[in-house]
C-alpha cells in the first residue's frame, strides 16, 4: 500500500509540475469552457486543434464522472472512482482485476492553453510522443520516464482550452508491459463517453 501511495504521489507531482510550468502558478488562470460551444476563442500555442471541443461541465465539477459504471468495466476498472482534491481536481480507479494497479485522472482549468501548453513543454520532458485519440491530439510525455515501470502519462485536449492527463500505474499484470497502450484504451472510453454526452 505504501509503495502505491508514492507512485501516485509521484504522478501526482509530474502532472503539477508541468501545469505549473505552463500555467505559470495556479492563480487567475481563465477556466476553459464548460459548455464545448464553438464562439470560445482559439487556444495559443504549438500544440494541434481538436476536431470539435467536448463537453467538459460535468467533468470539471465532478471527474469521477468521466466513465460509468459499465465504462469502467470495459477496461478492467473498479467502480465508482475515488475524488482527489487539492491544486488539481481528479478521480482514481482502482483495477478490478488487481488492487496493486489503478489510473488517476487530473483535469485542470490552470492549462488554459490545452494541449498546447503540454507542446510548449517537450524540450523540459523526459519523453514526447505525440498521438491521436479517436481524432483528439495528445502526447505521452513526463519529467520522469516511468515507462518501464508501468506508468505512462497521457495528455489528451478535449477542448482547445482543457488537456486532460490519464496516468495508469501499473504494478503487476499484462498491462505493465505497455501502460502506454492501457492509457490510450482509457482514453478511447472516456472520448466516447464525452461524446455522449453532448
Amino acid at each position: 500500500m505504501q509503495s502505491r501511495t508514492l507512485r501516485l504521489a509521484a504522478g501526482t507531482v509530474a502532472a503539477l509540475a508541468l501545469l505549473t510550468a505552463c500555467s505559470g502558478g495556479t492563480g487567475g488562470a481563465t477556466p476553459p469552457s464548460a459548455s464545448g460551444s464553438s464562439d470560445i476563442a482559439p487556444s495559443g500555442g504549438s500544440g494541434p486543434k481538436v476536431p470539435a471541443p467536448l463537453p467538459t461541465k460535468d467533468l470539471l465539477s465532478d471527474p469521477c464522472s468521466a466513465l460509468t459504471s459499465a465504462e469502467a468495466t470495459q477496461v478492467g476498472l473498479a467502480s465508482p472512482g475515488r475524488k482527489t482534491d487539492g491544486e488539481v481536481t481528479g478521480c482514481t480507479w482502482t483495477s478490478s482485476g488487481n488492487g496493486q494497479n489503478f489510473v488517476a485522472i487530473n483535469v485542470a482549468p490552470q492549462n488554459s492553453n490545452g494541449i498546447s501548453d503540454i507542446y510548449d513543454q517537450k524540450a523540459q520532458q523526459a519523453y514526447f510522443e505525440t498521438v491521436t485519440v479517436d481524432g483528439y491530439p495528445g502526447a505521452f510525455t513526463s519529467k520522469a520516464d516511468l515507462r518501464p515501470s508501468g506508468n505512462c502519462q497521457l495528455w489528451l485536449g478535449v477542448t482547445d482550452q482543457l488537456a486532460v492527463s490519464i496516468n495508469p500505474q501499473l504494478s503487476v499484470g499484462p498491462n505493465k508491459a505497455d501502460p502506454c497502450g492501457y492509457a490510450k484504451r482509457f482514453a478511447t472510453t472516456f472520448i466516447a463517453h464525452l461524446k455522449a454526452a453532448a
